[in-house]
């Protein structure tokens, strides 16, 4: 039996490196379950000063694009969003759409999110708006899709603007 619904999530370029003080995972240590590396201030440092990072965040102009390219690029490929949470940092999505794997559809989503911005002229041209990768998780029963919606439309903070 295939996935019902796929959880998907990434962050903004820049709001979560390695180092950062609320852990941190790496291509080696990024299995369900595996402990996540603990903070360490001079490593970010030293990764934001390397590769010249400056973390952007979405304002709330920025994240009413980013969630309408989402909903329109769904709609356009026959896709059914179950929830979508647009934050400062990231974004949440729960979507229907089993005749793709999850990278596949995150690939998508973030790049019509990021075509959007520009066309708004929100971001330019040659700067990164996501992190490179993301996480995908397959939702397999009607409890897991449920949780997951729960988690994107209630378990976020306080509601942004």
């Amino acid at each position: 039996m295939g996935a019902l619904a796929y959880f998907l999530s990434w962050r903004c370029h820049g709001t979560w490196l390695p180092g950062d003080e609320r852990g941190w995972v790496d291509s080696a240590n990024n299995l369900y379950g595996t402990p996540m590396w603990e903070g360490d201030e001079s490593l970010e440092g030293a990764i934001r000063e390397e590769h010249e990072v400056e973390g952007r965040e979405l304002d709330e102009r920025a994240r009413e694009v980013v969630r309408k390219a989402i909903v329109d690029h769904c709609a356009h490929r026959g896709w059914v969003v179950l929830a979508i949470n647009v934050r400062t940092n990231h974004v949440h999505v729960v979507v229907v759409a089993p005749e793709h794997r999850p990278e596949v559809v995150m690939g998508q989503l973030k790049a019509w999110a990021t075509r959007r911005l520009r066309e708004a002229e929100l971001r330019t041209a040659g700067e990164r708006v996501w992190a490179r990768e993301g996480s995908t998780r397959y939702l397999y029963d009607d409890v897991a899709v449920a949780a997951a919606v729960d988690y994107v439309v209630n378990r976020q903070g306080e509601e942004l603007a």
